[in-house]
């Protein structure tokens, strides 16, 4: 971005909103490891979190508790918005996810300060909340979250999987959370993690 382009408004809360919009198009070259499913390249941090975002408009009545599903838009929405300073961490490296979440959190002092104090109160309590799991609506956009990957992984020969080379464990410890909180749809997990396992995309 080129801050010379910019032309104020004399407006100091419109500005900040427009630079914060500005800003926030640096998700797009925060490249993650799965990749997209006609596998021509890895996606984009934006492009995750617009998918996500459509997948929690669908899934809701397979949530074991009501939720809110436009309150869980808004958290997938905003869940890796930190990852504009802190980077993607590949879930299934526990090397690099050490130290994570301070990295994180001040991702967020940084990013979310550019917007006026209301607003950025507003989506960092949003990424809190979604980033703790503990509301039905966290614990639903996190399945959104989890479950989204895991889909690309069954149609891209379990692409980051055998990336990393994932055991069963790992995959279901990953995806507990769809476990407790979605069980109809885990079953379909549980089916695709058998049928990778069939193909070699993860260990035993």
């Amino acid at each position: 971005m080129s801050m010379k382009d910019f032309v104020r408004s004399g407006n100091d809360r419109l500005d900040q909103q427009l630079l914060f919009t500005a800003e926030i198009d640096k998700m797009t070259a925060i490249l993650r490891r799965t990749v997209l499913i006609d596998k021509s390249r890895r996606e984009n941090d934006a492009e995750h979190s617009w998918h996500i975002a459509v997948m929690a408009m669908l899934f809701s009545e397979y949530a074991r508790e009501p939720v809110d599903a436009a309150r869980a838009v808004q958290m997938c929405l905003v869940h890796d918005l930190v990852e504009i300073y802190a980077g993607d961490t590949f879930a299934f490296d526990k090397e690099a996810n050490v130290g994570k979440e301070e990295r994180e959190r001040q991702a967020a002092d940084r990013l979310f300060s550019m917007l006026p104090a209301d607003q950025g109160g507003m989506i960092r309590s949003l990424w809190e909340e979604f980033d703790a799991m503990e509301t039905p609506d966290a614990k639903y956009a996190a399945c959104m979250d989890r479950l989204q990957p895991f889909f690309h992984n069954t149609l891209t020969d379990g692409h980051t999987w055998v990336q990393a080379g994932a055991h069963r464990a790992a995959v279901e410890e990953r995806d507990a959370i769809i476990k407790e909180f979605m069980p109809e749809v885990y079953r379909w997990v549980s089916k695709n993690i058998d049928h990778a396992i069939e193909k070699g995309w993860i260990k035993e």
